[in-house]
């Protein structure tokens, strides 16, 4: 199944947390921190919200980093993803 995003959403995936630190210690999943950075999978076309013009900024294959409450989960066919909207999108990482 497709998600395809409408106006200014943006469909992310979160990264898998850290299994191991960095001095090579296994992590059990309940001390995995949930990374913070997501990637995008598809942003919708941008338009005319809220009686403004929104020019989509990220694309397919960023990182990014948002607002921690942001945006709703979803599951489809087993897989989690977050839709948020652009303006939650705090920044990108290059």
């Amino acid at each position: 199944m497709k998600l395809k995003p409408l106006a200014d959403r943006v469909v992310l995936k979160q990264n898998k947390p850290e299994e191991k630190t960095r001095g090579g210690i296994i992590l059990a999943s309940s001390a995995q921190e949930k990374p913070e950075v997501y990637e995008v999978l598809v942003a919708g076309p941008g338009g005319v919200v809220d009686g403004k013009e929104v020019v989509m900024e990220v694309k397919g294959g960023d990182k990014v980093i948002v607002n921690k409450y942001a945006g709703t989960n979803v599951k489809i066919d087993g897989d989690e993803f977050v839709i948020v909207r652009q303006s939650d999108i705090l920044a990108v990482v290059e």
